[in-house]
């Protein structure tokens, strides 16, 4: 059992999201589902809430009105290997309506913030070697999705 849930508050598409999130990444699935009463904010047998798993994660998705909305200030980082697998899930993570920003990030339709992020980049950034390290910082500033290749190239003072 997990100690610790993250809860993504949507406005009423709690739902939605789920099934997109579990379109993406091919090990999630719903764990539960809580529905709402008569009487409740939102109509009978909206969902409450939806206890799911995505790369080994449990996450709880509400419908709990429009009171709060996704900032930047929480992100989730996909730790990626390859750069088919950093175009995969930018792609996706994008498909419907999200935003691309700088340096790996970018914001679902939904308005959740992603950090899609190549292992390439944290060890060329983790380099004792400096001036190595700073060639790749000031490459990755230039980015918005990740490009291993173009990180290489940085590294290697090309």
């Amino acid at each position: 059992m997990q100690k610790i849930t993250p809860t993504l508050w949507f406005d009423h598409q709690a739902e939605e999201a789920v099934h997109f999130y579990l379109d993406i990444f091919k090990d999630a699935k719903i764990l539960d589902v809580v529905r709402y009463g008569e009487g409740a904010p939102l109509p009978k047998d909206t969902v409450l809430t939806i206890k799911f798993t995505m790369a080994g994660q449990e996450f709880v998705a509400l419908n709990g009105g429009p009171v709060y909305n996704f900032t930047p200030a929480i992100s989730f980082v996909i730790d990626c290997e390859t750069q088919e697998e950093v175009d995969y899930y930018w792609d996706k993570l994008l498909a419907g309506g999200g935003q691309e920003s700088q340096c790996a990030w970018l914001t679902d339709k939904y308005g959740l913030s992603w950090q899609v992020v190549p292992q390439a980049l944290i060890r060329y950034l983790s380099d004792a070697d400096q001036e190595k390290s700073q060639r790749v910082m000031m490459a990755m500033f230039q980015m918005k999705k990740i490009i291993i290749a173009d990180l290489d190239k940085a590294y290697a003072g090309n």
